[in-house]
């Protein structure tokens, strides 16, 4: 073929600007008209909103570094006596109320409809293509509610909004039993190949995550407790964890797109990559939420005198893992040792300056540390600032594919 030869698939004009490397989603987002926020978390309660003319109330994008390209976060504010306009979408969304009272009305396939009442601290979920409408009970207080979802996978997928947003195809399957709108559920358990067990809730309401019944997860660190939820029959995954009082959870890493929310307690995160010589931090309470970016490792610190509880909201239920990084962690990689070909790393491998942060930040709490059985405690606190410096040493670690 000669260089005058023309291909005959190439049309006769050059196009100068060529349609690619296009974000549906970012645009989406950019033509909503509310405020967008970008940075590696976000205290919730204190987001500047802007009217939201989908849902003829007030909104922001919660956007993080670390969100991925599967899932993403807005805050939803509904003023004192107020509520939305009934809506619907082909994305999954959890919700969960950070501060107010109020009900939520769902449409069901068929025309039924399920109406449940619910206070600060409630999580529920929106089963999938569902109309609904969020009210505010109150005529003093707003409220807010922080939707973690996968519009991004969802609209970047089929680039149409209208399809996401109207379409009538209905999903009656992912309606659950009605107990499930009523704040009840279901429990199960599974051991996977490391003996670790994993217990399962199914249900599309939780009235209170502070008071919610959790289940012994020593494999993460002695007295850690934890369920795992299945909501509205969702591919999307949530788990709550509580961190005992005078002590903290061991480090580990993961895929993208995981929302983590503070629930109760106080205390920080530490997140570092490997080889990092320092760490980010991040605050711990009420109303503040963060993403740990692919593959960092991440540590969550419990440093008030009760313990501290938090929801994770993330991309690949126990149900349906969707992406292979998930599926692992449903068979225990994210609670199995480095050094044994899992994400998880272990006390003793840790670096110094881990436990000396903490222990420094507890006495300027008052509360004892409960770890003198793991940590040689008199020693750390007496190393000299030098010994505690350099690039964090890591045991030996697997790749990603595992």
């Amino acid at each position: 073929m000669n260089s005058d030869s023309v291909d005959p698939r190439v049309s006769s004009e050059l196009v100068q600007d060529a349609r690619v490397l296009l974000d549906p989603y970012k645009d989406w987002a950019q033509g909503e008209g509310i405020p967008i926020h970008l940075d590696f978390g976000h205290n919730l309660l204190a987001l500047e909103t802007g009217l939201w003319d989908r849902y003829e109330a007030k909104g922001c994008f919660a956007h993080t570094h670390g969100a991925g390209d599967f899932m993403s976060n807005y805050v939803l504010e509904v003023p004192p006596s107020g509520k939305t306009k009934p809506v619907k979408h082909l994305y999954e969304m959890f919700c969960y109320v950070l501060e107010g009272h109020g009900s939520t009305k769902v449409w069901l396939p068929g025309g039924e409809i399920r109406t449940f009442e619910w206070g600060p601290k409630a999580m529920f979920a929106i089963p999938l293509n569902c109309q609904y409408q969020i009210f505010n009970s109150t005529g003093q207080n707003r409220v807010r509610v922080s939707c973690t979802n996968n519009a991004p996978i969802t609209l970047n997928l089929y680039h149409n909004v209208d399809f996401v947003f109207n379409n009538p195809f209905e999903f009656p399957e992912r309606m659950g039993a009605q107990k499930h709108f009523e704040g009840e559920g279901d429990l199960s358990a599974y051991t996977h190949s490391t003996g670790v067990k994993r217990n399962v809730w199914e249900t599309n309401f939780v009235h209170d995550l502070t008071s919610f019944k959790l289940y012994e997860l020593e494999a993460r660190g002695k007295g850690s407790t934890n369920m795992s939820f299945i909501l509205a029959d969702g591919t999307m995954h949530a788990h709550v964890s509580q961190i005992p009082k005078g002590r903290y959870k061991k480090a580990h890493r993961h895929a993208a797109g995981t929302h983590v929310h503070a629930v109760d307690g106080e205390g920080y995160s530490l997140l570092w990559l490997e080889g990092d010589s320092e760490f980010k931090e991040f605050p711990w309470e009420h109303g503040f939420m963060y993403t740990p970016p692919y593959w960092m490792f991440h540590q969550h610190f419990n440093t008030c005198p009760n313990p501290a509880r938090y929801l994770a909201c993330s991309l690949g239920s126990r149900r349906y893992p969707f992406i292979s990084l998930r599926r692992k962690s449903a068979e225990g990689a994210g609670s199995k040792s480095l050094q044994n070909g899992g994400r998880q790393l272990e006390y003793e491998d840790q670096d110094p300056r881990i436990h000396r942060k903490w222990l420094e930040a507890m006495k300027l709490s008052g509360v004892p540390s409960e770890m003198g059985e793991i940590f040689d405690e008199p020693h750390i606190l007496q190393l000299p600032d030098e010994a505690l410096t350099g690039v964090i040493k890591m045991p030996k670690s697997s790749g990603p594919a595992e």
